[in-house]
């Protein structure tokens, strides 16, 4: 049973753990060790701040850093930015990518980098316990920086800006905190938004490869494939770590069940599935590695240095080992999707199966032919995504902000082929408990087993035509859990 509480400290969130905080009922709790950082790199922003300028508190910002701020005035300036910085357009982002968020910003402030009061955290913690929600368009960052979230944030922790309704009509209080002016730079320099849907989606995409595994398997069952790409004498002879893995973990699922092999040697989908669904298994954990570290580093412009007594500007906003690690890991993702379409494809052939063509009940009948289609129009998406948006960049602000990422647009992209990942495995998991149930077949036992079970007993077992939408939501929906099986 998970724990309900999760601790936030500076140092050791994960995406994981984003995940959980974003989706589940959890109580966000802040560490002292966090406070304490938070505490000291106010302290120490502000002695430097009085002695030389920092950028934001003391000047203005973008192509206005040479423009000083005078005290007279700072108290209007910071909130000035934060009001004309608030400007983001579009629909509306999902209550869990903004949960995300928050709680990603709550561990970077806690990391000891901003300089922000540290009075923020507690209101951050509260809007979280209290599952507020600021209004976050889904247009206005680039991968330099979630400026406009996280300024539609502040503005309603000044109470200048309403929170969301609750979903029974009701409008919320916040927490009654009013952020410091000065403050207002150092709490909206952050990718807190991009980072936290990057954390959500490399969490969904893990459980997905996960599954695609476990459904490869059942598919080769179904079409009495051979197991001898499988064996470790061809994956020591090419020892890629991802390979390696994928062809251990269809060992282990195969073991109980090791039927005489109809061909010499299956189609792709089945004798390349290593070498194809092993770089994508890397490539999503490089990518978690990546964003787990940017979600715990002090990654502020400008990046208070409590131990040095200084204040450093810098380049840390800018996201592009995330944007590249998620492109890649689309990339990836659209291989081995491919390989579980084309999968598909020899579940609806008789020479395969020894069934009707497409599991028909009758030799006219269309059966799962429809499957294909959709499988193919989620696998289209998926490649239409998979274009890296490191290709694009910009020049903003009179020229002085001169190259993007993009990063944000690269986990949006990966959130939304995730979507069609599903889908397209879905159409499989169908096919092959379909074609296994008409075939009077079953797993034997292990965990191949408790993926049929589970799945057989939720699917519909009429072989008549009839309309499969259902069928296909119903095996998305159980593969999170065959992951687990896993």
């Amino acid at each position: 049973m998970h724990n309900s509480r999760i601790v936030i400290d500076g140092t050791g969130l994960t995406c994981y753990q984003v995940a959980r905080a974003a989706r589940e009922d959890v109580t966000i709790v802040m560490s002292p060790e966090g406070v304490e950082r938070a505490r000291s790199a106010w302290k120490t922003v502000r002695e430097v701040a009085a002695e030389r300028p920092v950028y934001g508190r003391t000047t203005g910002v973008g192509a206005n850093r040479e423009v000083g701020v005078e005290w007279e005035d700072s108290d209007a300036h910071g909130l000035r930015l934060l009001r004309s910085h608030a400007a983001g357009a579009g629909p509306l982002v999902a209550p869990e990518i903004v949960r995300a968020m928050l709680t990603v910003r709550l561990n970077q402030i806690a990391a000891g980098g901003s300089g922000v009061d540290p009075e923020v955290l507690r209101a951050l913690t509260d809007v979280l316990n209290l599952n507020l929600l600021p209004p976050v368009p889904v247009y206005g960052a680039i991968g330099t920086g979630d400026l406009t979230a996280l300024a539609s944030t502040a503005l309603c922790l000044l109470g200048e800006r309403d929170w969301l309704p609750a979903p029974d009509g009701a409008r919320p209080r916040g927490p009654g905190f009013t952020l410091r002016s000065a403050d207002a730079l150092a709490f909206i320099s952050s990718n807190a938004a991009t980072l936290g849907e990057a954390a959500l989606a490399v969490t969904d995409l893990l459980t997905l490869l996960d599954a695609s595994t476990v459904v490869a398997a059942l598919s080769l069952l179904a079409v009495r494939g051979s197991e001898e790409p499988y064996v470790p004498a061809v994956h020591d002879a090419c020892p890629h770590p991802g390979q390696r893995e994928v062809a251990a973990a269809m060992r282990t699922l195969l073991a109980f069940d090791q039927p005489a092999p109809m061909r010499i040697q299956d189609p792709y989908g089945y004798r390349a599935f290593p070498q194809v669904h092993g770089p994508a298994l890397e490539s999503a954990r490089y990518a978690e590695a990546v964003v787990a570290r940017e979600i715990n580093a002090a990654a502020e412009n400008p990046l208070v240095d409590v131990a040095g007594r200084a204040v450093w500007h810098n380049g840390n906003f800018h996201t592009a080992y995330v944007g590249l690690a998620l492109d890649a890991s689309r990339a990836a993702l659209f291989q081995t999707m491919a390989l579980s379409a084309a999968r598909l494809g020899t579940l609806a052939e008789p020479s395969f199966t020894g069934l009707y063509p497409f599991q028909a009940a009758t030799e006219a009948s269309s059966g799962i032919m429809i499957l294909e289609y959709v499988a193919h129009s989620a696998l289209a998406d998926v490649r239409r995504l998979a274009t890296p948006a490191a290709l694009g960049s910009a020049v903003l602000s009179r020229g002085v902000e001169e190259h993007a990422g993009f990063s944000t647009q690269s986990a949006r992209a990966t959130t939304e082929a995730l979507g069609a990942y599903r889908i397209g495995l879905g159409c499989e998991l169908v096919a092959a408990v379909r074609a296994l149930r008409m075939q009077g077949r079953a797993p034997a036992g292990g965990p191949l087993k408790a993926a049929y079970d589970l799945a057989a007993a939720s699917l519909d077992e009429r072989v008549d035509d009839r309309p499969l939408d259902s069928d296909i939501a119903i095996a998305a929906d159980h593969l999170p859990a065959l992951a687990r099986l896993l």
